[in-house]
């Protein structure tokens, strides 16, 4: 919740059902909320509610007020608990992502974990994920994106890339957000079908993979169950391995 003197405050009670007008501030190391955040990946913060069995999955783009409260309409679809993150760099600062725990009241039945799989079908489309998540060390994976059987090749930029991807450790919620290789326009990135990612996992065991991409002028988001260190998911073939700086945080 708090570092570097920097600190989430959840302002808003949450209810299950109809979207919630949510407000919150990030004070800083005077006290105060901050309002100067450079701008990263189109926005000056992106916010990711989940909830904590890993079922439900949003990832908004908040509007901040001149004394630095930011707003945005989210809908919990259930009573439980929520794990909200707010990822953000203050002018000046370090890139952080601060935590802070969501109550809905009411009567909450946890959902098992979704099984391990290499697929994920959203709105018509088909992911599949190809690549093992390593603990501790750099791990390369490809999302390739299908719709009716086809490859996708014309995929549309969506926050400056062409897809985004956060990683979850189920259990305490461990978070990783990270941005793809490469960058549309960059000469060199192609618009689809696979949208390749580094990722570093700090341990082993289960993550729930959330991967948004925007095609037809809409934004789509596909889910994965991935158990890091067990091989689950089969690792690229060497020619696609090449040398590159991973991106993201």
């Amino acid at each position: 919740m708090s570092q570097n003197g920097y600190t989430l405050n959840p302002l808003t009670a949450a209810k299950a059902g109809a979207p919630t007008d949510f407000q919150f501030t990030v004070t800083g190391p005077s006290g105060k909320p901050v309002t100067d955040y450079q701008v990263e990946h189109d926005k000056k913060l992106h916010f990711i509610v989940v909830s904590r069995d890993l079922s439900s999955f949003q990832h908004v783009h908040p509007e901040m007020s001149a004394d630095g409260t930011w707003s945005v309409k989210i809908a919990f679809p259930a009573a439980g608990t929520f794990r909200a993150f707010a990822d953000f760099t203050p002018t000046g600062g370090q890139a952080l992502t601060l935590g802070a725990d969501i109550q809905v009241a009411g009567d909450f039945q946890p959902k098992p974990l979704k099984a391990v799989s290499r697929t994920s079908e959203v709105d018509g489309y088909t992911v599949t994920l190809d690549g093992d998540l390593v603990p501790g060390q750099s791990s390369k994976l490809t999302l390739n994106v299908s719709k009716d059987g086809k490859p996708v090749t014309d995929l549309q930029p969506y926050l400056g890339a062409y897809g985004h991807l956060v990683a979850l450790r189920a259990g305490d919620l461990a978070y990783l957000h990270v941005h793809p290789d490469g960058a549309p326009g960059d000469g060199k990135t192609r618009p689809g079908p696979g949208i390749t990612f580094y990722a570093e996992a700090p341990s082993g065991g289960d993550y729930r993979l959330f991967l948004d991409f925007q095609h037809g002028g809409a934004v789509h988001t596909a889910d994965f169950t991935a158990k890091a260190g067990e091989g689950t998911v089969a690792k690229p073939t060497a020619k696609n391995d090449h040398d590159s700086t991973p991106h993201g945080h």
